[in-house]
């Protein structure tokens, strides 16, 4: 794992809302070389310099523990500026239109159209897909930067989004990045996109690749 960088340490919060193992992220981020806050105050999480959004838990109930704590105006705010948001297993599936559980649909914050759906079951990909697994990142990933292509990531997850719909037309609009998996059909394992970033997998569980992947996002602060 690269060393985090030498210089002050970034700010990061991690955003409580009640839906996410934010003690695991904490320590995670310190490793990676962050100065780390948990807390749900607005003021405090706007003025980080980088705002992490777990998730576990159900999509619908997920969104009502974010706008209790006024969460969705975060990120709503901090991305209209130009400050960096990390969204993580269902704290990335949020981002989305929309999320399909128990044929019920709930809304999501919207900053990338698309359907959060089930995982499909076969006979050799169990849902949940729960452990380890690789990630095919497109060639000039920032996130991904310096892991190799046979690194493994940890996922727990019963719901994905496995198509990609946003399209970028304006020539001065970066394309975002975009990561896939594959259990038993590919779904969007990562995404960058501006400011806005996000994993479907637990880097802060996933070790020295985990680790690393955090330092690459911290770095960009």
């Amino acid at each position: 794992m690269t060393a985090p960088a030498s210089g002050p340490r970034k700010r990061v919060v991690v955003l409580d809302y009640g839906f996410g193992n934010v003690r695991s992220a904490e320590r995670a981020l310190a490793r990676a070389g962050a100065d780390v806050e948990i807390t749900r105050d607005y003021d405090r999480a706007m003025a980080a310099e980088g705002l992490l959004v777990p998730g576990v838990g159900a999509f619908a109930s997920c969104m009502a523990g974010l706008k209790e704590v006024r969460g969705d105006w975060m990120v709503e705010r901090r991305l209209a500026g130009g400050r960096p948001v990390l969204g993580i297993c269902v704290g990335m599936q949020i981002l989305f239109a929309r999320g399909v559980e128990h044929g019920e649909e709930a809304e999501g914050l919207d900053e990338w159209p698309g359907t959060v759906g089930p995982i499909k079951a076969d006979a050799e990909h169990a849902v949940p897909h729960m452990g380890w697994n690789t990630v095919d990142a497109p060639e000039g990933s920032r996130l991904f930067a310096g892991l190799p292509a046979d690194a493994r990531y940890y996922f727990v997850h019963s719901y994905a989004v496995h198509d990609w719909e946003l399209q970028t037309t304006h020539a001065a609009m970066a394309r975002p990045v975009v990561s896939w998996t594959t259990h038993g059909r590919p779904f969007v394992a990562a995404v960058e996109n501006g400011p806005l970033w996000a994993t479907q997998f637990h880097p802060e569980k996933s070790g020295d690749a985990g680790a690393q992947l955090l330092t690459n996002w911290i770095e960009t602060l």
